[in-house]
């Protein structure tokens, strides 16, 4: 299993500043080599906190897969073609929410999807992050999308043991049917170092994306340290 790291939140501390301290390209320089296998980035509409300077800047420089989260949205898919990282992975996004909420609607966006699916195919690699939703799992097989990303977070969020379970049999069951429809599978949001390795038993799972718990434990061990610590985990 591949281990993307969202670096997202190492431009959330330089933004509260606002200056360019610290450095994105050193952060995304250090996890590469922890050993990580892709670096992932999510460019907003509002530019919270990654910009399209930052953006180049990593195509330029990194040698891993560069994976660029982004809306379904006509400006991000222009400069996604322009810079064409290694692959998209194609979001929901909301202006209030403080980070991804859930999975993309695409019964509700099949058309726009598609539309992008089909410019960007020519690029790279393309994945859709979607709820564990057999509904949309089965949308997802029409769009022509090589991946799908499960997002992972009401496993992440679960308060009981049991409700855990509940969780992790909707992800097992929705991984199941993507590979019966010939899709690959990718999975992420809200892993951390201790609700990980469940989801590394998920058959057939490809690449794990994790942002804010490696960062996180950055702030107490280290970039190149916290990187390696997940690496343990998921490659064990």
């Amino acid at each position: 299993i591949s281990l993307g790291v969202n670096i997202d939140h190492v431009a959330t501390l330089r933004q509260a500043r606002g200056g360019i301290e610290p450095d994105i390209i050193e952060a995304a320089l250090l996890c590469e080599r922890a050993g990580c296998d892709g670096i992932t980035v999510h460019l907003r509409e509002d530019r919270r906190h990654i910009n399209e300077k930052d953006l180049r800047q990593l195509r330029k420089t990194i040698k891993t897969r560069l994976n660029l989260e982004m809306a379904v949205c006509d400006e991000i898919v222009e400069i996604a073609c322009q810079v064409k990282p290694d692959q998209i992975t194609l979001v929901p996004e909301k202006r209030q929410e403080l980070t991804t909420e859930g999975g993309l609607d695409i019964i509700s966006n099949e058309k726009k999807i598609k539309k992008v699916v089909e410019r960007f195919s020519k690029y790279g690699i393309i994945s859709i992050f979607v709820d564990p939703d057999s509904k949309q799992v089965e949308a997802a097989s029409k769009t022509g999308a090589e991946f799908i990303e499960l997002h992972t977070g009401s496993y992440a969020n679960a308060l009981t043991q049991q409700e855990k379970q509940e969780r992790l049999k909707e992800l097992r069951q929705a991984g199941a049917l993507a590979m019966d429809l010939g899709l690959r599978l990718n999975a992420g949001h809200g892993l951390n170092y201790q609700n990980v390795v469940p989801i590394i038993q998920i058959p057939k799972i490809e690449e794990l994306n994790i942002g804010h718990s490696i960062i996180s434990r950055a702030v107490m061990v280290g970039l190149e340290a916290a990187v390696r610590e997940m690496i343990e985990l998921i490659k064990t």
